[in-house]
């Protein structure tokens, strides 16, 4: 089953050519496949490679090449999986520097439980109105440090083309959790993303319920599968909801 997954993964989500969530265009480009965003800020980088080691340092050159003359920095998004099996030194050496390791988690939307309540005093809902997505931007600002203005922005035209939800959590006014999740049209999977709750209203279940949301809204869509990328701190939470490691990721970026 993993190894099915992990196939279908890769050529539905990875090694394909699609709008980025900020409005920038993936290019296949030889044995790679990057996107250069149209927002400066936005993400530029290296989703896809198919290396070895006679061609991955004069790749790896060419790419550093290419965003740095478009006066980029960027990100070299690299899978356990990928070839050569040195190409995190690769990279390393090239002056690229590697992030937290995240862990690829997939569960089957119809083995996902799709009821589970939020805790009492907070109502779930999904993000509709330029209000809802100002508390959204509020909760990534707070959650997650930085402005979060123009990922909302992005959003709110994949919201609109029903490429994507975001979910609010709230406790009366305050909202205490937001969280998205993307579409991907033509694939069998669909990827949740944030799920950041506010300090003070952690250990709750606040985000044990955001994910279940999230998956009835898959299912309700006919998604097969649910993709995320998880850190240490949600990884128990989501395998206790039945998600399965297929493969780690790594950014690796420019100093």
């Amino acid at each position: 089953m993993a190894d099915e997954v992990l196939t279908a993964f890769d050529s539905q989500l990875r090694d394909v050519v699609r709008p980025s969530l900020d409005g920038g265009l993936f290019e296949r480009v030889g044995p790679v496949i990057r996107c250069l965003s149209n927002d400066p800020s936005g993400w530029n980088g290296v989703e896809w490679s198919s290396l070895d080691e006679s061609t991955a340092d004069a790749v790896i050159a060419d790419q550093i090449a290419y965003f740095t003359g478009h006066g980029r920095r960027f990100e070299w998004k690299y899978y356990s999986y990928d070839r050569p099996a040195d190409l995190p030194a690769r990279l390393r050496a090239a002056g690229l520097s590697a992030g937290e390791e995240e862990t690829v988690l997939v569960a089957a939307v119809a083995d996902t439980p799709l009821d589970t309540p939020p805790p009492p005093g907070i109502t779930l809902r999904e993000a509709t109105t330029d209000e809802d997505l100002r508390l959204v931007k509020r909760v990534h600002d707070e959650v997650f440090g930085g402005d979060h203005g123009p990922m909302v922005e992005a959003m709110r035209a994949r919201m609109a083309s029903g490429a994507l939800a975001a979910v609010l959590a709230l406790a009366g006014d305050e909202p205490v959790c937001a969280a998205r999740v993307d579409f991907h049209v033509g694939t069998d999977f669909a990827s949740l993303w944030g799920g950041g709750t506010v300090a003070r209203w952690r250990r709750r279940g606040i985000y044990r319920a955001m994910v279940a949301h999230r998956a009835r809204l898959a299912a309700d869509r006919g998604y097969r599968y649910l993709r995320t990328d998880a850190l240490p701190t949600s990884r128990p939470t989501l395998e206790r909801l039945g998600f399965k490691r297929i493969c780690t990721t790594v950014p690796f970026t420019q100093d």
